[in-house]
């Protein structure tokens, strides 16, 4: 939901077609799985042991000799699949999607000239620069009344003010080029606090759309977009550890560490499927995704502050997985040994509670 954000945005401003739009959410399905392959494990394996359970069949599996743990192996069969397809989507398809989607992005930049640009709005689609125009011509590519405001020098500001200009793009680097003729220019210098104004027959001024990339930029800038080998051969150079240092050993030990959850998560999932014999499929699942986004929670505390380098990545990334991964031997053990959970319980609480609300 997030990426549609911004998807929607490139829709609204750059006029971009439906394949386009399609092949940029094609591209971000990698990394979207990596995520819903290990939830969709946890969930499936805890509504079929919800249904064993509410039909008597674990009753019927435990009377006829066969112990809990016995299930297991088809369970970790179903979890080793998850695992092979969440690894397949981290290494390979999440670096390539991301790669993709960057290629495709500074493609549809380089094709749309007036790109950023929007008739009688202040548009600050651009690097520290705010652009307005009354009006733009498709056509020839002219623009009418611009007004400019330029901070991209640290000490000043400069105002251009022109009744006609021109629009150019150079697809190499994603930026576009201005061309102003008959108008004004204001400087501002906050520092010595001088104010100059010039005329001008012409004036010419590069614009660089925020967060476009460039075809000439050598390596990608961010670790999503690395392919794991290069990952691992950066964080293994020596190098000053720095933030990005610290994102890329995150971003390997993260690779690495979600395809284990489908274990973790699926080995929780069997004793809550088989303790919650009187509760609805909705609440296995709404108690799946607690756990999940408690999973989330534990790896979200980690990423941020690994990042900053106060806390070892390696520890933050593979945490949940030992923790979630305890609670389901727990669980597992407890559930074993005929001891409760006290799930239907909480199930009966929460639905008092509800249906108290509601009424």
């Amino acid at each position: 939901m997030a990426e549609l954000i911004q998807i929607t945005n490139w829709i609204v401003n750059y006029s971009i077609n439906l394949a386009t739009v399609l092949r940029m959410i094609f591209y971000q399905i990698p990394f979207l799985l990596i995520f819903v392959i290990p939830i969709s494990v946890m969930i499936t394996i805890l509504l079929t042991f919800l249904r064993l359970s509410n039909e008597n069949e674990i009753l019927a599996i435990k009377s006829g000799g066969i112990s809990l743990y016995a299930l297991l192996a088809p369970v970790f069969a179903f979890c080793f699949i998850g695992f092979g397809l969440t690894m397949m989507m981290s290494l390979y398809g999440q670096p390539k999607g991301r790669a993709a989607l960057r290629e495709l992005t500074r493609q549809v930049v380089s094709s749309n000239i007036t790109i950023g640009l929007s008739e009688r709005t202040f548009n600050y689609n651009f690097a520290d620069v705010v652009v307005y125009v009354n009006e733009i011509n498709p056509q020839n590519k002219t623009l009418k009344d611009v007004f400019i405001e330029d901070k991209r020098q640290p000490d000043r500001v400069n105002t251009v003010i022109a009744p006609r200009g021109q629009i150019f793009n150079d697809a190499q680097r994603a930026v576009s080029h201005l061309i102003l003729f008959n108008g004004t220019i204001h400087q501002v210098n906050l520092k010595e606090k001088v104010a100059n104004s010039a005329l001008f027959d012409r004036y010419d001024i590069s614009l660089e759309i925020k967060g476009a990339p460039s075809k000439t930029e050598k390596n990608p800038e961010r670790p999503k977009e690395m392919s794991t080998a290069d990952l691992s051969r950066f964080v293994k150079a020596p190098s000053a550890e720095n933030d990005f240092y610290f994102k890329a050993l995150l971003e390997l030990h993260r690779r690495f560490s979600l395809p284990f959850s489908c274990f973790a998560l699926g080995l929780l999932a069997v004793p809550l499927g088989v303790q919650s014999k009187t509760a609805r499929r909705s609440f296995g699942a709404f108690l799946g995704l607690v756990f999940y986004l408690f999973y989330y929670l534990l790896m979200s505390v980690g990423k941020i502050y690994g990042e900053t380098g106060s806390y070892p990545p390696a520890i933050g990334m593979w945490l949940p997985n030992f923790v979630i991964g305890g609670l389901g031997v727990y669980f597992m053990i407890r559930t074993a040994n005929e001891r409760t959970l006290k799930v239907d319980a909480i199930y009966s609480w929460l639905q008092h509670f509800l249906l108290k609300w509601f009424r």
